[in-house]
């Protein structure tokens, strides 16, 4: 189950980083770039929905509860942002201090 729940979260975020790229490739590419941006949003967009697809439903071909997953992957993110800002806070309180 772990490696299920391991693969959808590398899964989802690589279908949701190439959405971004493709989005930002698109918007302000010319020409050639353009058409690459175009291309990775669509991979983008057909490996996130089809990984998606095969998680949700009653008969899902993937055993995964996905809600729990994007739920929790998006605590883990946040309390590593959260502790990595303290961090930097503690750091600027004790260089400015001495």
């Amino acid at each position: 189950m772990e490696l299920m729940e391991f693969l959808t979260v590398v899964i989802l975020v690589f279908a949701l980083f190439m959405l971004l790229a493709g989005v930002f490739t698109a918007y302000f590419g010319s020409g050639k770039s353009r058409m690459i941006g175009v291309a990775l949003l669509v991979v983008g967009l057909v490996v996130g929905v089809l990984w998606a697809f095969m998680a949700l439903g009653k008969d899902g071909i993937i055993d995964v509860d996905l809600g729990k997953v994007i739920w929790d992957s998006f605590l883990y993110i946040a309390a590593g942002i959260v502790g990595a800002l303290a961090a930097i806070g503690v750091f600027l309180v004790a260089i400015m201090k001495s």
